[in-house]
């Protein structure tokens, strides 16, 4: 079966739409069937398709202009020698329930292809997998290393229901040795009761720094240094080079003690 390339697309005449319908390649025209380049990549690599002038290397390098065209390859002969049927689009790919086809089932994963070294987003993928969550499919990540093995990940939009509150401690006095702040509070004062800190005796509890600061600005531990009172802003100035990451762990700390979690780091 011979098909032919205009600009960035792969064109088979009307004998094509026999790989359509037993398949599931393709998008089907008027005039004939519609491949993507990683289709026709495919079913040049298998065989099944010729195109005058090109083989698989040559028509490698024609798409290679998409640096991420390879991955992507790799991506679809691994899910189609699974036995799924898989189609581009709106991620990167769609893929069928095992046995189904456009037209004869529905689609139940959209998988984006990652490199391993690509920056993960986090705001890009939490909107990419409300989408297919909204199409009522599974969100998968591809994800090829440098070997060029994959690995899937399934992605998942997890919501922490809020739990019982914990109780509130008394408000505490502490001191700062180095980055570490030492307070003042024995029992009776709630914190061993909310899980903040590790006592060092009976009326000192040493607090992690985004402890510290989380309590500093709920206005329920003041910390001095010699005899200067530090802001929550200036305690954080003084710890930052030793964690950089505070700011981030401060929100994540601070969200699920809203939801009446007990963080704790590690």
């Amino acid at each position: 079966m011979k098909a032919r390339i205009e600009e960035d697309k792969v064109l088979l005449g009307s004998e094509g739409y026999a790989l359509y319908e037993q398949s599931g390649f393709g998008r089907p025209q008027k005039d004939g069937l519609r491949l993507s380049p990683v289709e026709a990549l495919y079913l040049v690599y298998r065989g099944r398709i010729e195109i005058p002038g090109y083989d698989f290397d040559t028509l490698l390098v024609r798409f290679s202009e998409d640096a991420h065209m390879f991955r992507s390859f790799l991506v679809y002969r691994d899910i189609r020698e699974r036995g799924y049927v898989v189609q581009t689009g709106p991620h990167d790919f769609r893929v069928f329930k095992r046995g189904e086809k456009p037209g004869k089932g529905e689609s139940q994963y959209m998988v984006r292809v990652l490199s391993e070294r690509d920056l993960i987003d986090f705001s890009v993928v939490q909107e990419e997998v409300r989408t297919t969550l909204n199409m009522r499919k599974q969100h998968i990540l591809a994800v090829v290393d440098d070997e060029f093995e994959i690995t899937y990940y399934e992605v998942k939009l997890q919501t922490l229901p809020k739990l019982e509150g914990t109780p509130e401690p008394q408000p505490a006095q502490g001191i700062l040795s180095h980055i570490s702040a030492i307070i003042t509070a024995d029992a009776d004062r709630g914190y061993d009761q909310a899980f903040y800190g590790k006592r060092l005796d009976e009326s000192r509890i040493v607090l992690a720094t985004v402890e510290a600061a989380y309590l500093m600005e709920q206005k329920l531990v003041t910390i001095y240094q010699g005899k200067e009172l530090l802001t929550p802003e200036q305690y954080r100035e003084r710890i930052g080079d030793s964690d950089p990451e505070l700011d981030k762990k401060i929100t994540v700390y601070r969200h699920l003690r809203s939801l009446q979690y007990i963080p704790k780091t590690g």
